[in-house]
């Protein structure tokens, strides 16, 4: 752990410059890439430890705070408190390092809760619109509220069993209060459809590191923390099928919400519930197949609406709006730039080979596995992410172009550089897919 906190103070000089920052992070995640080895629970200290679950999640989230600096260059360039961005950020990443590290159940908690801040400081600090504050006190209220629960859980384990540690906690006695209070926090935070209402105010009114990281890193703590919940929860997976319908059934409602939005930002984001649907349905299998694919699309899904995200502000920077009636014809004034949109949305649909593809895969067998009569859903729910996801390219691509953007220049250098390393590892990942089934 030491190892860790000794790269981020290393960092921490670099917030005055940018480009040092950045380049600082970089060397971080080759470091941890080609340096480690995760083929068993290891421990960094006492309380602290990275199993493939954990080490995933933290070379995500290094990496997309690395192409967060980098998509939010606007900033830098207006002199828009740089330094004070760069140190939201940093505590952002300090934050979710520890969520993913720690081994202690109240710890968890704890750094679970207090990634929201940066969170809200991003959002309050350096979004677009005057709505902003209501989407802030969204995420805010419908976090807490779930949180409440979980926190009062926590104190009743460890008053009756005398540990928070991961691997010794063993419930004897689990009523449906219990199971409730431990697994509604997460759900709230992937979020599961009828929970989901606070994401899309959140992101349309985030920037585009706000989004980038809700949409990459924030919404796999949910997911993370139900692989850590499982762990001690395996004898009460009996109620796990009511969670199971209403995410399938939720997938298909929001796919078809997707085909009715007007925003950009508005409808990737619809997107991302659709997906979480799909990962909270595989991990409440329990089932190797469910859980295996679950962290590869979340790793997958991490990376492409991410992406997207970042297209999506491409647009609005040139057209200063995110309304899909306006940003049309953009092929004709960016044919370089098409070809990434063609790319991400292809893979927001799972096209083969990215790793959305194989996750879904996993995740079709594992939740098929657990009842055939889900068949119906998952097809439905593929097909609608598909028809979106060609919605979304057409309608952005094709059309008659708005009379205010025939001046405007095509992408330079930077965004194919930031559009280019998003779309690396999501399409070479699979490559090393053995890796993600090390845990099981």
């Amino acid at each position: 752990m030491m190892k860790i906190f000794l790269l981020i103070l290393f960092l921490t000089p670099l917030i005055m410059n940018w480009w040092l920052f950045m380049f600082g992070l970089m060397l971080i995640v080759f470091i941890l890439t080609f340096f480690s080895s995760v083929n068993f629970y290891i421990n960094m200290s006492f309380g602290y430890g990275m199993d493939i679950i954990s080490y995933c999640m933290i070379l995500l989230t290094i990496w997309i705070i690395f192409l967060m600096i980098m998509a939010s260059i606007k900033i830098y360039f207006l002199d828009n408190y740089y330094s004070e961005f760069l140190f939201v950020l940093l505590i952002l990443m300090i934050f979710l390092l520890l969520s993913f590290s720690t081994s202690n159940l109240f710890l968890f908690y704890l750094y679970f809760e207090s990634s929201m801040i940066p969170t809200l400081l991003l959002i309050f600090g350096w979004g677009y619109q005057p709505e902003r504050f209501v989407a802030g006190l969204y995420l805010l209220f419908y976090t807490l509220f779930a949180s409440f629960p979980l926190l009062i859980c926590i104190f009743y384990i460890y008053n009756n069993y005398f540990t928070l540690f991961y691997f010794l906690i063993e419930l004897d006695f689990v009523n449906y209060y219990i199971y409730l209070s431990l697994i509604l926090a997460f759900l709230f935070k992937m979020p599961m459809f009828s929970f989901h209402f606070w994401l899309p105010k959140a992101h349309v009114e985030a920037p585009v590191s706000g989004s980038m990281i809700l949409a990459g890193v924030l919404l796999k703590l949910g997911g993370y923390g139900l692989y850590r919940v499982f762990m001690f929860l395996d004898n009460f997976i009996c109620f796990n099928y009511f969670w199971i319908v209403l995410s399938l059934f939720g997938g298909v409602l929001v796919g078809l919400l997707c085909l009715n939005q007007v925003d950009i930002k508005s409808m990737i984001a619809y997107s991302s519930v659709a997906h979480m649907g799909l990962v909270i349905s595989g991990i409440m299998t329990c089932s190797n197949f469910g859980l295996e694919g679950s962290l590869i699309l979340m790793i997958g899904h991490g990376l492409c609406s991410s992406g997207l995200f970042v297209l999506a502000n491409i647009l609005y920077e040139r057209s200063y709006s995110r309304s899909l009636f306006i940003n049309k014809g953009y092929i004709n004034l960016m044919p370089s730039m098409s070809l990434f949109w063609f790319f991400f949305c292809i893979n927001n649909m799972s096209s083969p080979f990215s790793l959305n593809f194989f996750g879904e895969i996993f995740l079709i067998i594992g939740v098929m596995s657990w009842s055939s009569l889900s068949m119906l859903f998952l097809a439905f729910s593929s097909f609608l992410s598909c028809c979106y996801s060609i919605y979304l390219y057409s309608i952005t691509q094709h059309g008659l172009i708005y009379c205010g953007l025939i001046n405007e220049m095509s992408g330079n250098i930077r965004e194919f550089m930031l559009l280019f390393f998003h779309l690396f590892p999501l399409n070479l990942l699979f490559l090393i897919s053995n890796m993600y089934t090390m845990w099981f």
